[in-house]
């Protein structure tokens, strides 16, 4: 089979489950969990790595930032036989009570990207695959009781997230305040986009997020927290990728 033009990939190279992340580096960090990482392509904000997990195959690929570049990996790795796909990713927080390194498992999205609309109107629903989110869930309350003396240890949020196009619009308080008075849980820029086409593409879909902004706090100053590698969010986001691991490959 020919390989995609964006992932640079043929069907036989990758694995029928795949874990997507925005930021190509995340891919790295998610594969230092894994068995045998082989780096298999890289083009543009795609780079795919494949490993073992339980001694299963998994691919991880990153999607860029965004809705288009996120439908475009959708489109391409479906297009490969792929039927199953978690995002682990980040988000900011739109309650009060989500902490750095908190989790958020997306029980469904607000549909307030462009992407997904080019596909159906915003009137068909972005929700999440029960049976992924299901087994995310048994491994985050398993993971409770392991020892874990030295790292920080995260609350998870269960249900509604907000997914949209960019956080430096001219409102971007109001519509944060917006959402936050509807009990949306948190904001990214991806899952709702992934949820409607996969769900139309008939792919089971999944999306759990690692908090890296406090509620009401400045996105700059978050974000660059989360890029100095803050302790409470490095380990949110290894929890993220070990739930989504887990829930793809089984114990």
């Amino acid at each position: 089979m020919s390989k995609q033009p964006h992932l640079c990939v043929s069907a036989e190279q990758i694995a029928k489950r795949v874990i997507v992340c925005g930021e190509p580096d995340r891919v790295n960090r998610i594969a230092a969990l894994l068995d045998g990482v082989e780096i298999i392509a890289e083009n543009r904000e795609y780079r795919l790595m494949n490993g073992r997990f339980n001694d299963q195959l998994i691919t991880i690929c990153s999607t860029g930032i965004g809705a288009p570049s996120a439908i475009i990996a959708l489109e391409e790795l479906n297009l490969c036989g792929v039927k199953q796909v978690i995002r682990v990713g980040s988000s900011g927080a739109l309650q009060v009570n989500i902490a750095l390194g908190d989790l958020i498992v997306a029980e469904a999205a607000v549909r307030d990207d462009g992407g997904s609309k080019a596909y159906v109107s915003s009137a068909f629903p972005a929700y999440a695959d029960r049976h992924l989110i299901a087994k995310m869930e048994a491994y985050l309350n398993r993971s409770l009781t392991m020892p874990n003396t030295e790292q920080h240890v995260g609350q998870v949020h269960y249900g509604v997230v907000r997914s949209h196009d960019s956080f430096y619009t001219d409102n971007e308080a109001q519509l944060c305040q917006h959402w936050h008075e509807k009990g949306v849980l948190g904001a990214d820029m991806e899952t709702s986009a992934l949820l409607t086409v996969g769900k139309l593409r008939g792919m089971q879909v999944a999306s759990i997020l690692n908090n890296v902004v406090l509620f009401e706090q400045d996105v700059q100053e978050g974000v660059g927290h989360y890029v100095n590698a803050d302790a409470m969010m490095m380990n949110g986001e290894q929890r993220a990728a070990l739930a989504a691991l887990h829930a793809l490959c089984g114990d």
